[in-house]
């Protein structure tokens, strides 16, 4: 059974706000499950809001984060993570 955490869990965690959790679904950079109007976080929702922060934290923008995101998430895998490091 996979545990899931609320958005209280996430922001006293990450000691973020809640508006700052919404910006990122808005985004597209997390997807929880919802249901009504709950959102609940799995693990690798937990992992990738780490990421994210990290990322902000170094200076990124949340537009280069997702890209950063959608480089590992999407083919052409291991050449288009390549192409995408070289061009930046």
């Amino acid at each position: 059974m996979t545990k899931l955490y609320s958005i209280t869990d996430m922001t006293r965690e990450f000691d973020i706000s809640t508006r700052t959790l919404r910006l990122y679904e808005d985004e597209g950079l997390i997807h929880p499950e919802r249901r009504g109007r709950t959102r609940l976080y799995r693990q690798a929702d937990r992992h990738l809001i780490a990421q994210i922060l990290r990322g902000r934290r170094i200076g990124f923008t949340v537009a280069e984060i997702r890209e950063i995101i959608q480089m590992y998430k999407e083919p052409p895998g291991e050449v288009g993570q390549l192409k995408l490091l070289m061009k930046r």
